[in-house]
């Protein structure tokens, strides 16, 4: 290992152990290492960086669809969610908690964000789960768990991120890759959730849960889920791109928020706005100050060293991406997604690439593995959520979690090792080789 690359790892390192933001650790640790190197103005290297790496045409995508989701978030789509839910699933043995599972995923893969779907579908099915009888940690437990999966399932701005930083990786082709699984994830979830409610002997009252009939509860998520409908289509449809989807579902989630369920009152549009606002600024400082590490990272050849030394550990594929993965749930426990993504993905994916891995296989592996670290202490932003919405502690929560985090990895060797989960919709829609 070199002096400069050391000299990167301590000072963001230390940083981030300071609980200095973020983007500000690195891009400390990449002006510092610049500077080592022996460049005489590494503000001016890591400016440049930062400004390339943030104009990119993709990238507009990820404040429009920021905006979709807080839209959709304050426009009254949860709780028809719900009903549609429970209309689906509500009357199997423990229904309460698929309910709860299903609606997450749909919520989550509209939002594209996983602590909005705890927000709005924790407040109301927690307190609920709680009166049936379950109790209050397995509830807080289980949502944060399945408010995750619509990280996976599209439209997902971490996608995006991914498909800028690996270069050449089509975003259409990683939404469609995420579809199964994360499918694949909640169907873990709603398995533990039925093997703990048989052994708990749970006894609900499916009228309690007050089911509403099938068409009723698809009539009034319909509009919702129209939007996923929309954006997908329109994307393979070759009608539009990527980014000007976005556009669209900002336009389709402000009418439905504030014409249709007139649940968005013109008043609250600044706030929302400026919400929106506030989560794009930290995406886009995070996005420009990891190009500057990245180009460090590539002018020291740190992705061949760390490609070069798995390799020499052992030439067992199999066997190096159980490593990666181990050392992904790692950071995962420290670090949120973002910033993960951007610093590891071009570290990991020559690595892949070598042994024979498709680029967007790959994205669909580091983003499960990275949706898990979003439920795990002491930095898992979704928990925290969670356990604030739920009125509880992480102490309490972690020990019900456990269960549902064997499912989730159970769920993510499965994707990691099987390829065609990932692979059969892209391939099959002619998105992809």
């Amino acid at each position: 290992m070199s002096v400069e690359v050391l000299i990167l790892l301590v000072i963001f390192v230390g940083l981030l152990v300071l609980n200095v933001p973020v983007a500000v650790c690195i891009g400390l640790a990449a002006t510092a290492t610049i500077l080592s190197i022996g460049d005489a103005s590494p503000s001016y290297v890591v400016a440049q960086r930062i400004s390339t790496g943030i104009g990119k045409f993709p990238l507009l995508a990820i404040p429009f669809f920021v905006l979709a989701g807080v839209l959709m978030g304050e426009g009254g789509m949860a709780r028809r969610l719900t009903d549609f839910a429970a209309a689906l699933v509500g009357r199997l043995p423990g229904g309460l908690a698929y309910v709860n599972t299903l609606t997450c995923m749909m919520f989550g893969s509209v939002s594209g964000s996983a602590a909005a779907a705890v927000s709005s579908i924790g407040g109301s099915m927690i307190p609920q789960m709680e009166k049936k009888g379950y109790p209050r940690e397995f509830a807080v437990a289980l949502t944060a768990t399945s408010a995750t999966t619509g990280l996976l399932i599209p439209p997902s701005n971490i996608m995006i991120v991914y498909a800028v930083v690996a270069g050449n990786v089509s975003v259409a082709a990683l939404f469609m890759a995420g579809v199964l699984p994360g499918v694949l994830i909640g169907l873990g979830l709603m398995a533990v959730s039925l093997f703990l409610t048989l052994q708990r002997g749970n006894q609900e009252d499916a009228a309690a849960i007050q089911i509403p009939p099938f068409w009723k509860g698809l009539w009034g998520a319909l509009p919702s889920l129209l939007l996923v409908v929309l954006v997908l289509g329109g994307i393979l449809g070759g009608v539009f791109s990527a980014t000007e989807a976005s556009a669209i579902a900002v336009a389709y989630a402000l009418v439905l928020g504030v014409g249709v369920y007139r649940e968005i009152p013109v008043s609250r549009l600044p706030d929302i706005l400026l919400k929106a606002a506030k989560t794009t600024a930290v995406v886009m400082i995070l996005v420009g100050s990891s190009q500057a590490m990245s180009w460090v990272l590539a002018y020291e050849q740190v992705p061949q060293l760390v490609s070069a030394a798995m390799i020499a550990l052992s030439e067992n594929p199999l066997l190096i991406l159980l490593l990666i993965n181990v050392l992904l749930l790692v950071v995962g426990t420290f670090m949120d997604m973002t910033p993960a993504v951007l610093i590891f993905t071009p570290i990991f994916l020559p690595v892949v690439i070598d042994l024979g891995m498709n680029p967007v296989h790959f994205g669909i592996v580091l983003i499960a593995n990275l949706c898990i670290g979003l439920c795990t202490p002491p930095v898992g932003t979704v928990l925290f959520v969670s356990c604030s919405v739920g009125k509880s502690t992480i102490a309490k929560v972690v020990p019900p979690m456990i269960p549902f985090f064997i499912a989730m990895v159970g769920a993510l060797l499965v994707i990691t090792y099987w390829s065609p989960l990932s692979l059969l919709l892209p391939r099959w829609l002619n998105l992809m080789p």
